[in-house]
C-alpha cells in the first residue's frame, strides 16, 4: 500500500500524567483543524505513570490523524517535543501543552500569521495576554520574562507559552538541550530567522496537577539563561555562495 502524502501540519503534544486531559484536547484539535489544514497529531507520552497511554491507544482507533509515541525513559518536555518533531511528517509544527490550558482554536490564527509573514519568519509564538494561572505563577513569570528579555534581547513578551508554530527544518537545526523549548525565539533569532508573537487564549487547568513549581523553574532558568546567552555571544553567521 502506498504511503499517504505528508500532511501540511503536524501538531505535537508532549504529555506526562494527563489521562483526563488527553481526549478533550484531541477532540478540540480535530475540531479546530479539520477542513482548515491537512494535519496529523503526534502525542509523545513521557512514560506517564497513570492511564495516559491507555487513553491514547483507545483514541487511535477513533481519530485517524492521531499518532502515539512513548519514551522508554522519562526525559522531560523539551525531549518530548523534539521526539515529536523528529517523527513528524509535516513541514510545519504546532505545539501545545498537554494540560489543556492552550486553546487549539488558536492554531488557525497562527497559520494565518504564517501565511501573511515573510519567508524568513520561522516561528510564531503564542502570547498569553490574559493568563489563567495563580497570582504567584503570574508574578514569577513576569519577572522571569523581564530578566530573559534583558539578557537575551529576544523581543518576545512570553516565551513560556506552549502553543507555537514553527518550521520543522529550522527547529531541528537548533542546538538541543533540556528546557530548550522555553528559549525558541532567542534560538531562532540566533540562527538568523525572524520570530513573531501572536496573542492567544489561555485557560484554567481543568484536571490534573502542574509538573513545575516556581522554585524549580527559577533554579533551572538561571543556568539555562546563562547558557543561551553564551550561545548567542558565540554565534557566527555568514551568507554562502556556491562557485560555478
Amino acid at each position: 500500500m502506498a504511503e499517504s502524502p505528508a500532511p501540511q501540519l503536524s501538531v505535537v503534544v508532549p504529555v506526562f500524567n494527563e489521562q483526563d486531559n488527553v481526549a478533550p484536547l484531541v477532540n478540540e484539535i480535530t475540531a479546530a483543524l479539520r477542513g482548515v489544514a491537512d494535519f496529523e497529531i503526534v502525542y509523545v507520552d513521557d512514560k506517564s505513570r497513570d492511564a495516559t497511554l491507555d487513553v491514547l491507544k483507545r483514541l487511535k482507533a477513533e481519530v485517524p490523524e492521531l499518532r502515539v509515541l512513548r519514551h522508554a525513559n522519562q526525559s522531560g518536555q523539551s525531549t518530548a517535543v523534539r521526539s515529536g518533531v523528529r517523527a513528524a511528517r509535516g513541514a510545519w509544527i504546532a505545539t501545545l501543552d498537554g494540560d489543556g490550558q492552550n486553546d487549539p482554536a488558536d492554531i488557525p490564527k497562527l497559520l494565518a500569521a504564517s501565511a501573511a509573514a515573510t519567508p524568513d519568519t520561522k516561528l510564531f509564538a503564542g502570547w498569553r495576554v490574559n493568563r489563567q494561572d495563580s497570582g504567584s505563577k503570574r508574578w514569577a513569570s513576569k519577572w522571569a520574562n523581564a530578566i530573559r528579555a534583558r539578557m537575551l534581547r529576544d523581543d518576545t513578551p512570553d516565551t513560556g507559552c506552549g502553543i507555537k508554530l514553527f518550521e520543522r527544518e529550522a527547529f531541528l537545526d537548533l542546538p538541543y538541550f533540556d528546557h530548550m523549548h522555553r528559549y525558541l525565539p532567542a534560538l531562532m533569532q540566533r540562527a538568523g530567522w525572524k520570530t513573531v508573537s501572536v496573542p492567544v487564549n489561555h485557560r484554567h487547568r481543568a484536571s490534573g496537577v502542574s509538573k513545575y513549581n516556581n522554585l524549580n523553574r527559577a533554579l533551572v532558568g538561571i543556568s539555562d539563561l546563562r547558557g543561551v546567552a553564551w550561545l548567542i555571544r558565540r554565534s557566527k553567521r555568514t551568507a554562502i555562495e556556491e562557485i560555478s
